[in-house]
């Protein structure tokens, strides 16, 4: 069988749970869900929480199941953790037949809302005890062959053309990769954050352009039907910002998304993010001297100091 049929028998395997869930009274994608935690706060506060016997609540995805009888293992995974939680209608106010119905019903993939207390299993592992079980949304999709023994991943997804095509499978499969878009947030936050505290206004320029300019690049072009004109993607935003220049403001920059309709390579790629700016009455000598501070603040701000860049380490 051909990875796609397997993928198809899933998918209609899973189709006919939803039917299942739907036709016992289950919603199985209610509309919203309040949890008053989360994976990573349970994980840090375990002494508290194991102390204080409060019912914590929190929404994850089910990442494994072990069945015992009756009763489920499950693992769920937050923005970056995992935590174990215990689910058995012996703790739950719900009767039999809808219990078995639903745990024979739900997936990997699965998300979950998850009530009751921190406890510690027989084997001394951390674990939530479950009061209060719900399906809040049902995965129709597999997810890639997660596996995981004495709580270390492998044959995780790695397949490093499938992870840039499917970012989102990606990062469920490893969510430390969070991390670099976390970092990108800061980073993108930083350079904003500099060029307001130094006086720059944020300028938001056009993205269709009846003529394309500031860099030598070949654009992508399109048709505006009304107009009925030829318009093209920005290539840069040099000129319209230097517009802003000549209108009176003394400090503009943009954050944009550009486009080149040309080769692409790991280092290149045809939609990409730029920061330009501009300011009056300066040379480049002074654009200079301002970058190379704007760059130290900006590693700073992202907590670094020294940064490795093909095989040398750069000190900021």
């Amino acid at each position: 069988m051909t990875e796609n049929k397997k993928i198809d028998e899933l998918i209609k395997i899973r189709k006919e749970k939803l039917q299942k869930l739907k036709d016992s009274g289950v919603d199985p994608y209610p509309h919203n869900y309040n949890p008053n935690s989360s994976v990573e706060f349970i994980l840090k506060e375990e002494k508290k929480l194991i102390a204080s016997n409060d019912l914590v609540s929190v929404a994850a995805r089910i990442v494994s199941i072990r069945k015992m009888g009756k009763a489920l293992f499950i693992n769920i995974q937050g923005e970056y953790d995992r935590l174990q939680c215990y689910v058995s209608n012996k703790n739950m106010d719900i009767k039999e037949e809808s219990y078995m119905t639903l745990i024979n019903n739900i997936d990997i993939g699965d998300i979950v809302g998850v009530e009751g207390e921190m406890f510690y299993t027989k084997t001394n592992e951390y674990t939530l005890r479950s009061h209060n079980f719900l399906l809040l949304s049902k995965s129709i999709r597999p997810l890639p062959n997660l596996k995981e023994k004495e709580g270390e991943s492998f044959n995780s997804f790695d397949d490093k053309e499938l992870r840039y095509r499917s970012r989102h499978l990606d990062l469920i499969a490893n969510p430390k990769n969070k991390e670099i878009f976390v970092k990108r947030h800061l980073i993108v936050n930083s350079f904003r954050n500099y060029l307001n505290k130094n006086n720059f206004i944020e300028a938001e320029t056009p993205v269709l352009q009846p003529i394309y300019g500031g860099a030598n690049a070949r654009p992508f072009t399109t048709h505006h039907h009304t107009l009925d004109e030829k318009l093209y993607l920005r290539i840069a935003v040099e000129l319209y910002l230097k517009r802003l220049i000549i209108g009176g403001f003394s400090k503009v920059y943009e954050i944009s998304k550009n486009f080149r309709n040309e080769g692409m390579d790991r280092n290149h790629n045809p939609e990409f993010t730029m920061l330009e700016f501009y300011e009056s009455y300066s040379d480049v000598y002074d654009m200079m001297d301002f970058t190379e501070d704007m760059i130290k603040f900006v590693v700073k701000e992202a907590g670094k100091k020294d940064i490795s860049f093909d095989n040398n380490i750069i000190n900021f």
